[in-house]
C-alpha cells in the first residue's frame, strides 16, 4: 500500500504520544486543478488542507472539521474541511498579485485563525479563535490545540504544486501509576520524552515530508523508539455542491429574481467556490424550479 492520499495513525509504545502523518497525491490536484492559485496560495492552502485531515483525524464522532484563515492582507480567505469520512475540499480567495515567497502573516496581514467542529450526531458546533501572527500555520495550529484543547501538539507542514504533507504529533493523557512517586517519576520521563520527540520532529524538511514513505520516514526520526503503525485511511476529494443544492439556493432567491437574470442574460450560472464547476439553468429550467411548488423535474445531482 502506497502511503499517497492516505492518513496514517501510530503510537508510541512507552510514551503518552500519538501521531498522524498524511500525504496527499490525486485528491489535492484534484482539489486544485480548476482554480490556477498562485503557487505561494497554493503551498499555504496545500499546508492548511493538510493539517485540516491531521486534525479532523482526531475527532470520534460523524461531522466535519474546518479551517478558516481570514485577513485584511492579499490573501484574505482560505478554508480548509475534511468529514470523518476524510473526504476533503478548499478553496481560496486573494487580492491582486502575490509575491513569489511570503510568510503566513505576511499573506494574511495577520487575522485570525478558526478552528469549527461541526458534530452531525449532535448538532452541536464548536469554534476556536487563535491570532495569525506567527510565520506558519503549523505554529498557529500548535496555539489552538494548546489553548483550546489543552493538548501540547507538534505540526510539521510541506505543500507545492504536486503534493501537500503533513505530521502531527500530541501527548496525551496517561493512565494513573501505583504510587505518588512512580507517578512523579513517570510523570518526568515522559516530559523528557515529549520534549525530545518535538526537537527530533524539528528536523524534519519538508523534501522528506513530501518525498519519503511514512515508515522510512517515521524510522529515520524515532528509531530508538517503539512505534505502532496502523493501516492508512483513505483521503479523497469530494465536493458537496449538486444541481438539487444549486436548485434550492435559486428557488430561495425568488421566481422575479431569477425570471429578470433570464430576461437580461440569457440564463442563469452558479459556479460552485470549492470545484469551480458551472451550473446553469436557461428559461425552461427557471420555470421548472418554481413549477408545481418549486418540485421541478431538475435532473438528478451530477456531482
Amino acid at each position: 500500500m502506497t502511503d499517497g492520499d492516505l492518513l496514517r495513525r501510530f503510537l508510541f509504545e512507552r510514551w503518552p504520544v500519538r501521531g498522524h502523518f498524511v500525504r496527499l497525491d490525486a485528491s489535492w490536484r484534484a482539489l486544485i486543478e480548476h482554480h490556477g492559485y498562485p503557487p505561494v496560495l497554493s503551498r499555504e492552502l496545500g499546508k492548511a488542507m493538510a493539517a485540516t485531515v491531521l486534525a479532523a483525524g482526531t475527532i470520534k464522532f460523524k461531522g466535519m472539521l474546518s479551517l478558516q484563515l481570514q485577513g485584511p492582507g492579499p490573501v484574505h480567505l482560505v478554508l480548509a474541511q475534511c468529514n470523518d469520512r476524510h473526504a476533503i475540499r478548499a478553496v481560496a480567495r486573494h487580492r491582486g498579485e502575490l509575491p513569489d515567497e511570503a510568510t503566513l502573516a505576511g499573506l494574511t496581514g495577520g487575522g485570525q485563525l478558526t478552528v469549527t467542529l461541526d458534530n452531525d450526531q449532535q448538532g452541536a458546533r464548536y469554534q476556536g479563535v487563535v491570532p495569525l501572527d506567527r510565520a506558519e500555520l503549523g505554529a498557529c495550529l500548535e496555539d489552538y490545540f494548546a489553548r483550546s484543547e489543552q493538548l501540547p501538539t507538534r505540526l510539521i507542514l510541506a505543500a507545492n504544486g504536486e503534493q501537500a504533507a503533513g505530521l502531527l504529533l500530541q501527548r496525551v493523557a496517561s493512565g494513573a501509576g501505583a504510587s505518588i512517586e512512580v507517578d512523579a517519576r513517570a510523570v518526568a520521563a515522559s516530559e523528557d520524552a515529549w520534549r525530545r520527540i518535538g526537537l527530533l520532529a524539528a528536523t524534519l524538511t519538508a523534501d522528506e515530508l513530501l518525498r519519503l514513505p511514512c515508515e522510512t520516514l517515521l524510522h529515520r526520526l524515532f528509531h530508538e523508539d517503539d512505534l505502532r503503525l496502523f493501516e492508512g485511511a483513505p483521503v479523497y476529494f469530494q465536493c458537496a455542491c449538486s444541481r438539487e443544492r444549486v436548485s434550492g439556493i435559486l428557488r430561495s432567491l425568488g421566481e422575479g429574481e431569477i425570471s429578470d437574470i433570464v430576461r437580461e442574460r440569457g440564463d442563469v450560472e452558479v459556479r460552485c467556490e470549492f470545484c469551480n464547476r458551472a451550473y446553469t439553468f436557461d428559461a425552461v429550467d427557471a420555470a421548472r424550479l418554481f413549477a408545481a411548488g418549486g418540485q421541478a423535474s431538475v435532473p438528478p445531482g451530477v456531482h
